[in-house]
């Protein structure tokens, strides 16, 4: 995400005490912050939301570079808990920049072990350690869902947060409960699907309930989800 001074503290500071944030100062006119932008942008993601990464751009933001003390970029630290946890100057090979990154990720536990391994007996066995766990409930509900055995795979997320996952899995179980499989309708009829319950989602919450579902399981990547979504916004509103 894109960080200012005016959003600094929550964004950061605030947000370093649930998750590891590394802040990237940099500037259009820096060629070295080109070639590290997305050196960092690639570590990130490939934690899964477990490391979270803010660019600030030091022409804009002047606040937050003089709070850093920074006297050339690209500069690069990692907050942890509102502090530096660690930090480096300059553009670094991607070798470096990916380790610099998994260092932030919390050391596996006993469950998180169990959930790499995926089948269910180890999953049920993650769960009996760590009742919450999010991986393990998801991996879990997948196989449940999977198994046409929906009702019990909504029963297990229910005890988790919501998370962009367990949305899509909790829309998908509501539809096998409701004798619909997506895997095996093509896209035509799903679109008559969606079309159909379009009429009927003003005054049919079960309607509108499946319509959802059905965006929710296609996911943003798909083009029909943000078509429909804005039919949808028209009927209701």
């Amino acid at each position: 995400m894109d960080v200012t001074d005016d959003t600094f503290q929550t964004d950061v500071l605030a947000r370093s005490t649930e998750v590891p944030v590394i802040v990237d100062l940099w500037a259009p006119w820096c060629g070295p912050c080109k070639t590290l932008g997305p050196m960092l942008e690639r570590a990130v993601a490939a934690t899964d939301g477990a490391v979270e990464l803010a660019k600030v751009n030091v022409d804009d933001n002047p606040r937050i570079a003089q709070s850093f003390a920074v006297q050339s970029i690209p500069a690069v630290f990692a907050i942890r808990d509102g502090k530096v946890a660690d930090q480096f100057i300059g553009a670094l090979p991607e070798q470096q920049v990916t380790a610099f990154v998994q260092k932030l990720l919390p050391a596996l536990s006993e469950a998180d072990t169990l959930v790499a391994i995926g089948d269910e007996p180890s999953l049920l066995q993650a769960l009996e350690l760590e009742p919450g766990h999010q991986g393990a409930t998801e991996a879990l509900a997948r196989i449940l869902i999977d198994r046409g055995e929906a009702a019990d795979a909504l029963t297990l997320l229910g005890r988790i947060p919501e998370t962009p996952r367990s949305r899509s899995l909790a829309a998908e179980a509501r539809l096998v409960e409701s004798g619909v499989n997506l895997s095996a309708s093509d896209d035509a009829e799903v679109d008559a699907r969606l079309t159909a319950l379009l009429e009927r989602v003003r005054d049919d919450d079960g309607a509108r309930q499946e319509f959802v579902d059905l965006l929710e399981t296609l996911g943003p990547e798909d083009p029909r989800t943000n078509t429909f979504r804005r039919a949808l916004a028209t009927r209701l509103y």
